[in-house]
């Protein structure tokens, strides 16, 4: 019986690649000059860090604001908030290794200790030690990590649908394909549009606020020389949404904390922020009826003016 199941699974494995190649779903890699005629812009700056050239921008003037992005996104997600915060703040924001422009790095390790050490290495670089801290879902678990350990750079801590904590729902599909050997090696060649355009839908609300330039920013970053491979290996590491975290580590935090959360986040949902307030000793959490994973994306300027409500207290 396992024999007839395990032949029906690669005869469905096999269809689903005919019918993807049929469509023309085998995308090539996009150089990351590529990337960079078409998304870098006269804010964008490259570092060298660990072998690799980092995409980042430093804008506006004033106390500065740190933006950490999420699992599979790109700077670019903060696009509407720095607009508006570039008005008082020096607002700094960067492709973290494995997604974005920046890409892979070159020891695969894309642990929650790494991303805080690679954040160090790279504030250090541009020599920021006192700041605001602000990240999202993945980036929000690094910005929590790395205000932990180091507390007296943090002037203030926003997570937005942070992760961190484990969750009671099942993973997306997106990482159980990564973690599967089979679809894991498709993906490093079947990587449609439509596929990204559907996980895209699970991390939205309001599901008509995906544009068709939003899809296809996030599709070509996707395709970026060496981020497919990235994100198998992140996916291996271990994607539980942080099922082995340290909530000794997370209650040691006493720097003052909003928590902004999207009522309608799938991926982590409401119950996490709410569980993360009772943790956090100095925290406060805000709820956004209409928002999903993203809010600063979906919803930039109701969230944003949450931000700048804390920041200013």
């Amino acid at each position: 019986m396992k024999k007839i199941a395990k032949r029906k699974y690669f005869f469905y494995v096999i269809l689903i690649v005919i019918m993807l190649l049929i469509k023309g779903a085998v995308y090539a890699d996009i150089s990351a000059d590529d990337l960079k005629k078409e998304y870098a812009n006269e804010h964008s700056k490259f570092i060298e860090i660990d072998e690799m050239q980092v995409h980042y921008r430093d804008e506006g003037k004033g106390v500065p604001i740190v933006l950490v992005h999420g699992t599979a996104s790109s700077l670019h997600t903060w696009d509407a908030w720095t607009k508006e915060l570039t008005k008082n703040y020096r607002v700094i924001r960067m492709d973290l290794p494995a997604f974005g422009i920046t890409g892979p790095n070159k020891n695969a390790d894309y642990s929650i200790k790494a991303y805080t050490a690679f954040l160090d290495q790279f504030l250090t670089k541009i020599n920021v030690d006192s700041f605001y801290l602000v990240g999202n879902s993945l980036g929000g678990n690094i910005a929590w990590n790395y205000t932990a350990e180091h507390p007296k750079k943090i002037e203030k801590l926003i997570l937005v649908d942070a992760s961190g904590l484990p969750t009671n729902k099942p993973q997306p599909a997106i990482f159980k394909m990564a973690k599967t050997p089979v679809l894991s090696s498709l993906f490093l060649y079947v990587t449609p549009k439509f596929f990204i355009k559907k996980n895209m839908k699970e991390v939205y609300g309001d599901k008509s606020k995906l544009t068709d330039s939003l899809v296809t920013r996030y599709h070509k970053m996707a395709l970026r020389v060496g981020n497919r491979q990235a994100f198998i290996d992140r996916a291996k590491i271990d994607f539980k949404l942080g099922a082995k975290v340290n909530v000794d580590k997370l209650k040691s935090i006493q720097t003052p904390t909003l928590l902004i959360w999207g009522a309608k986040d799938t991926w982590i949902p409401l119950d996490n922020g709410k569980r993360m307030d009772r943790i956090l000793p100095n925290s406060k959490l805000v709820v956004l009826e209409n928002s999903g994973h993203v809010p600063m994306e979906e919803n930039p300027t109701e969230s944003v003016e949450i931000l700048k409500d804390f920041l200013n207290d």
